[in-house]
């Protein structure tokens, strides 16, 4: 018998506030408080946050710096890790200094075309 799932309601329902798109590079993530790295890789990118996959990961909550390095450019921004599952952390930005925000910008324009 096949059930039909009940509609999510739209209180409930996850809002993102821009596009993600798929993005494979290289990424760091340290803990800002104990300066644990964590390499990794990006799995999607958006102008307010990335998905990062890696061995290990932090708990959702944890203050981080993401360093992404793609083609030759780098961006580097303050976070806080969104949520965390085995293997992969959704990494939400707080803080990006003028020229990460451009190079982001550049990387998202890209993605867009």
């Amino acid at each position: 018998m096949d059930e039909k799932k009940p509609p999510v309601s739209p209180l409930f329902a996850p809002v993102r506030r821009a596009k993600r798109y798929g993005f494979l590079a290289s990424a760091k993530v340290t803990d800002l408080q104990s300066e644990v790295h964590l390499q990794g890789r990006t799995t999607d990118l958006s102008l307010y946050g990335c998905g990062v996959s890696a061995t290990e990961h932090f708990p959702a909550g944890t203050r981080v710096r993401v360093t992404v390095s793609h083609e030759g450019a780098t961006f580097t921004a303050i976070g806080r890790v969104a949520y965390a599952t085995s293997g992969d952390m959704g990494i939400a930005f707080v803080r990006i200094e003028r020229d990460d925000q451009m190079t982001l910008e550049k990387w998202i324009s890209e993605l867009s075309a």
